[in-house]
Order: C-alpha cells, then structure tokens, then sequence
C-alpha cells in the first residue's frame, strides 16, 4: 500500500488558510472600530440621557461581567441611560464606582491620562466602593475589568471604554 501524504499536505494548508483568513478578519475588525474619542468634538454625544451627577449630585457607576463573563459593562445610576451609550459625566461630580450585584470586584484603568483626583487605577468592589471626582473635562479611553469569586484566573471580564467628562473644573 502506497503511503499518501497528499491528504495530509491539504489539510494542513487549509488548517493555515483558514488560520490566517480568521486572524485577518479579527485584526481587521479591530482596526475599523472607531471609538467615541475619535470623534472631533465627542461632548456633543452627551444629553441628559446620559450625563451623570453634577457638583451638588453624585454619580454612581456599577461595573458588572457580560458577554458569558468575558466583557465587562458600566451603568450610570441614570433612570433612562440608553444601551451602549457613553457615558458622560459634568466636571466636579463625585463619581463612586461599585461592582454589580454580590461579590463582584473591579478595576479600572484610565493609564497615565486620568480624569479623576486622586489618579490611578481604581480598584474596589461591590463591598469596597470607590468615590473620585472628575476633575478633568474631555475624553477619556479606559480598560475595566470585573471579576466574580469561583472565576478562573484570567477570565475576568474586561472592556475598553469611553467617558466624557464635561465642563471643566
């Protein structure tokens, strides 16, 4: 019986095709993706539908694990917030940042260019909340995370987001 090795040299050929066709795909779609900060003037996106708290009213924004726990979301405590809204929040607002539900902890990371006081990278839970204030107006690119007991490690879920803080203080 003849060895064959031509089966074996296809499939493995269409295993890297198809390979590379998907890495394509997914690089491809990350480089289309716009995000509200590239818009020239992204405080024209806020209303208030979507703007949180003032100098005189807080804002509290819940961080929670979606997408089958690979996604993280943040909700303003905002009534009629409409889905995949971003976020805008008034310059001098106390903004406290809790996790979701019970036992969910976070984190949240606005790099070197935070709008907050103090700065750094925020991290609480659903039993340890977080207040900042807003200090800096403009628009802010951030990676949240959030985590639930049980969780294996690495598969917390995470999001880079948009916030606007509006006005200026």
């Amino acid at each position: 019986m003849k060895n064959r090795p031509f089966p074996a040299i296809v499939c493995g050929s269409i295993s890297v095709a198809l390979l590379l066709m998907a890495a394509h795909i997914v690089a491809g779609d990350k480089k289309s993706k716009q995000t509200v900060c590239t818009n020239p003037h992204p405080e024209q996106l806020c209303s208030a539908k979507n703007t949180c708290g003032s100098s005189s009213s807080p804002c509290l924004l819940e961080v929670k694990r979606t997408g089958g726990g690979i996604d993280a979301t943040v909700t303003p405590n905002l009534a009629d917030f409409p889905m995949d809204a971003v976020i805008c929040i008034n310059a001098g607002t106390s903004v406290t940042w809790q996790g979701a539900g019970k036992n969910t902890g976070l984190m949240v990371d606005f790099g070197a260019n935070s709008p907050f006081d103090p700065s750094g990278t925020i991290m609480g839970g659903s039993d340890r909340p977080v207040t900042v204030v807003a200090k800096r107006a403009g628009c802010f690119r951030y990676t949240v995370g959030a985590c639930t007991p049980g969780t294996v490690y690495g598969m917390c879920g995470n999001s880079d987001l948009d916030l606007i803080v509006t006005g200026s203080k």
